[in-house]
């Protein structure tokens, strides 16, 4: 059980249990989530079943309408290139595609090439390459500045 903030973000960005909760396990979610769980065979050596997650949320586009978001997609080590990731990315596709979504987005960071390899293998583009797309992001006291425009 997670009690204490993730480790990679300073505070006040962490995020605690009670916001992962509230976020994610409301009547109205911010986001929704697939755990990949194996057999009870193939648990890990510390006994974990669940062994993969992915985490996703709904969006629009003004170009092509109903989009999908995949905010994360996590696969143990030990577990990669066993087809865990690419089913959780199937199972988000078939989601998006019964939601009448035309497009799945996701940011990766620059120098994470094993997962661009991945991702570039399941028909995926860079859009920031092909059609110059660029991720932006306002945070932290410059959304505040914004925010009282």
């Amino acid at each position: 059980m997670l009690t204490q903030p993730f480790p990679l973000l300073p505070e006040p960005y962490s995020l605690h249990l009670p916001n992962l909760e509230q976020d994610g396990f409301s009547k109205n979610p911010f986001f929704h989530g697939i755990i990949a769980e194996v057999p009870e065979q193939h648990r890990t050596k510390e006994g974990h079943r669940k062994v993969g997650y992915t985490l996703y949320f709904y969006s629009y586009s003004s170009f092509v309408g109903r989009a999908i978001y995949m905010e994360d997609l996590y696969v143990m080590p030990e577990f990669r290139g066993k087809g865990v990731g690419k089913a959780l990315m199937s199972k988000v596709a078939q989601l998006a595609l019964a939601a009448g979504c035309h497009q799945l987005n996701f940011t990766i960071l620059d120098w994470n090439k094993p997962s661009m390899d991945f991702y570039l293998g399941q028909g995926c583009f860079d859009a920031t390459a092909t059609i110059g797309y660029h991720c932006m992001r306002c945070e932290g006291e410059a959304l505040k500045q914004l925010a009282q425009l």
